[in-house]
């Protein structure tokens, strides 16, 4: 009896360290990293800005063209706030959802756990502000992630107005306030909103640029000279964003996709200092951000020009 006492014994204590020897390598076992996939064009790679090949090294181009763009940004933001991503691009130039799920599906494949939908600039290209095909391709693209993962959260962004599109003789907002072209995209992606459910929001980058035209902090109209004192959030062609207009993208896009504060980066956020933002621009920019995403201004607005000293 004694003998078999022991071994009964034995084997409790084996199993007990067998346990606790298991939950020590799960509590061991890092966690997986978040994945999230950019899908975009121009806007998304940074065209005409120093943020097109920013830190490749730190995300996944999946056409294999070196750009860090947006994407980087999301990523450099992610590191310094203590977030795992492991984020990945596939971007073409000019080019609308269509074009991605027609020539890129090999590239889109996989269980993403978000992704990051931006569609042509005026979102139809050949009927500028008209959203049906938008809202088409939008649908469309939730399908075939859902499908891979059906937990997986899906964004759209409200790219930002273009200059070109407003202020030229010719153009399809001329005449019109440049909130106009912003308005009607955040309108065509509330319309993609209700027709797909299984969208997860938008990223309102276009509102946060007009928040920073509204604060004096960047200038509405850079074909009568930016002003003393402000930001230009375009780049020469006045349709592509300048850094400054690409670091404010990303700004909204991270504070959507992880629910941090844009502010919590602070004044001396690396990627604001490698671009030569001074510390006071960096985080005005940050604030228009978390202003943009919260729906309402925050206490203390910035007054207008000191953004840019």
């Amino acid at each position: 009896m004694r003998g078999a006492k022991a071994r009964a014994m034995i084997v409790r204590a084996l199993r007990f360290l067998t346990a606790g020897i298991a939950a020590l390598t799960v509590a061991a076992t890092p966690a997986a990293a978040a994945r999230i996939l950019f899908v975009g064009n121009s806007f998304t790679f940074g065209a005409g800005s120093a943020v097109r090949f920013f830190h490749p090294e730190l995300v996944r181009d999946l056409n294999r063209e070196g750009q860090g763009g947006v994407p980087a940004l999301f990523k450099m933001f992610a590191q310094q706030a203590g977030l795992d991503w492991d984020v990945s691009l596939e971007t073409a130039s000019g080019q609308d959802l269509a074009f991605h799920l027609t020539n890129k599906r090999g590239e889109l494949t996989g269980a993403w756990d978000a992704v990051l939908l931006q569609d042509y600039s005026t979102l139809d290209r050949t009927k500028p502000g008209d959203a049906s095909v938008h809202i088409r391709d939008a649908g469309r693209m939730v399908a075939l992630f859902k499908a891979a993962n059906p937990a997986a959260k899906i964004y759209l962004e409200t790219t930002w107005p273009r200059a070109d599109q407003t202020y030229p003789v010719g153009s399809h907002w001329h005449g019109k306030p440049i909130r106009a072209m912003a308005d009607d995209l955040a309108r065509a992606n509330a319309l993609a909103l209700l027709a797909n459910r299984e969208l997860s929001g938008t990223a309102p980058v276009g509102e946060a640029w007009l928040r920073a035209m509204d604060q004096g902090v960047a200038d509405p109209n850079p074909y009568d000279g930016v002003a003393f004192g402000k930001i230009d959030l375009w780049t020469w062609d006045h349709y592509h964003a300048s850094a400054y207009g690409y670091y404010l993208a990303a700004l909204v896009i991270f504070g959507r996709v992880t629910g941090t504060d844009p502010r919590a980066l602070g004044e001396h956020e690396r990627a604001a200092e490698e671009l030569g933002f001074s510390a006071l621009t960096t985080v005005t920019l940050q604030r228009i951000a978390a202003e943009a995403l919260n729906g309402k201004p925050d206490v203390g607005k910035t007054r207008p020009g000191s953004a840019g000293h």
